[in-house]
């Protein structure tokens, strides 16, 4: 069996990609990120599935932000889902690189961050990934936030990725 895997742009097969949230984030519940506002993927990374359907996806993003008042661009993943019924067999895995991949041949992206729940630490650290442990800042519609709806988690790309100190994002969360 072979995976074929994509990258478009972020607007790009948009009702495929809104289709695979709703069917993996019916069983979440009310998780606490269901009230923000999310940035659009700058690029998406796709992977079908056997029978044709949208097995996975990792969004993309591209940022210029401040890290202790410094202007550094990054590169992001965000919104990583994975159809119920195709998870654990490596898809996540195969996307996640696939973006890194992307990242890291952009020029400009130093280092990469993304924000995760406490179920998925060990496999986001397991793939590499650190945690942020300092502050995030974040617009949303009432004006600029500190974000902790979900936890964020950073990795190298041309350079080594900060631990500590303050993020402001400069925009949306992904």
């Amino acid at each position: 069996m072979s995976i074929e895997i994509e990258i478009v742009n972020g607007d790009q097969f948009w009702p495929q990609v809104e289709k695979l949230f709703a069917q993996s984030s019916s069983e979440e519940g009310d998780a606490a990120w269901r009230h923000i506002k999310w940035a659009k993927a700058d690029l998406r990374v796709l992977i079908d599935a056997p029978d044709g359907e949208l097995a996975c996806h990792a969004g993309i993003f591209f940022r210029t932000v401040t890290w202790n008042g410094q202007k550094v661009h990054i590169g992001g993943i965000g919104q990583v889902a994975t159809r119920a019924d195709l998870r654990r067999r490596g898809y996540a895995s195969i996307a996640m690189d696939a973006a890194m991949r992307t990242m890291r041949d952009h020029d400009a992206a130093q280092f990469a961050l993304l924000f995760c729940e406490p179920h998925n630490f060990e496999f986001y650290q397991a793939r590499g990934w650190q945690p942020f442990t300092g502050t995030v800042h974040v617009e949303q519609p009432g004006g600029s936030v500190r974000f902790e709806a979900m936890s964020p988690f950073v990795r190298e790309l041309k350079r080594r990725a900060p631990t500590l100190g303050t993020l402001d994002l400069c925009g949306l969360p992904w």
